[in-house]
């Protein structure tokens, strides 16, 4: 289907660059629609699942609110209550930092760890239902010109 299709669209795009612009918000929203629907069932939203995913990562270590800010997906974000919400799931811990008093460090718990091994399995469905769209090799060209747009 194309996107003229899907956004029932009977005039031409001004230009292709239009028309990719338009059709990377509307897949944009398309994937993070399916996302949320993954995640809903465990009571979170992208925005949490991604600071629980920058965890994961920096794992075994803590990081500081603001870094996760710079890491964050959605910059728009308010990483501190996002924080707060997890910390009430019992999903991170919060700390003060040793070296800086006023800055908050943040660990991810068992509990978030188990929750994101869960959370897995069900994203690699969701990945796998790509591998019938695009090949490996589409995939890399896709993200590399994703890369080139961001530069």
């Amino acid at each position: 289907m194309s996107i003229e299709t899907d956004i029932k669209q009977s005039t031409p795009f001004r230009s292709p660059y239009q028309r990719v612009i338009v059709n990377l918000m509307y897949t944009s929203n398309w994937i993070a629609g399916n996302q949320t629907q993954l995640l809903k069932p465990f009571k979170l939203t992208l925005q949490q699942y991604n600071v629980l995913r920058i965890l994961r990562g920096q794992h075994p270590s803590p990081i500081k609110v603001s870094d996760i800010t710079e890491r964050m997906l959605d910059k728009m974000s308010n990483a501190s209550r996002l924080v707060d919400k997890l910390v009430a799931k019992k999903l991170v811990l919060r700390t003060e930092c040793p070296s800086d008093r006023r800055a908050v460090d943040v660990i991810i718990t068992e509990k978030g760890l188990a929750l994101l091994k869960q959370l897995d399995t069900h994203q690699d469905t969701l990945n796998k239902s790509f591998e019938g769209k695009l090949t490996a090799e589409e995939a890399e060209a896709l993200s590399h010109l994703l890369d080139r747009l961001r530069a």
